[in-house]
């Protein structure tokens, strides 16, 4: 077994509940809000508030998390880097979706426009 298939491995058994306080406790930091952040789940997860909470309670790993989701068809417009990797470039599915979560929070704590995060076009008024 690779390293990178060690990562991979150590992601899909991380739970969603262990990391959520970190993705909230970042973009509170940086004044945006919880609503914000349950927005840019959806968008990626097609996750509700219920469902986001059920997920949370269960100790639902990255792995269900992902499997039980519906991607947003416009997920492989998130491009960039993340913990040093191309988010595009990645090669394991469920890797790459934990990392475009990582990439929207990030974007969102940075401050950008919800419009911009969510790849919504701008022509569209």
């Amino acid at each position: 077994m690779n390293n990178s298939d060690i990562q991979n491995e150590r992601i899909a058994k991380m739970t969603f509940a262990s990391v959520y306080p970190h993705y909230l406790a970042k973009v509170i930091k940086k004044n945006r809000t919880r609503e914000e952040l349950h927005e840019v789940i959806e968008w990626l997860t097609g996750y509700d508030e219920a469902t986001l909470q059920e997920l949370i309670e269960e100790n639902a790993t990255f792995e269900k998390f992902f499997r039980n989701a519906v991607l947003n068809p416009n997920a492989h417009l998130i491009t960039g880097v993340i913990c040093g990797y191309r988010v595009e470039e990645i090669q394991n599915p469920l890797t790459q979706q934990v990392r475009y979560l990582d990439k929207l929070i990030d974007e969102l704590a940075k401050g950008l426009k919800m419009e911009k995060i969510l790849r919504l076009s701008t022509d569209s008024k």
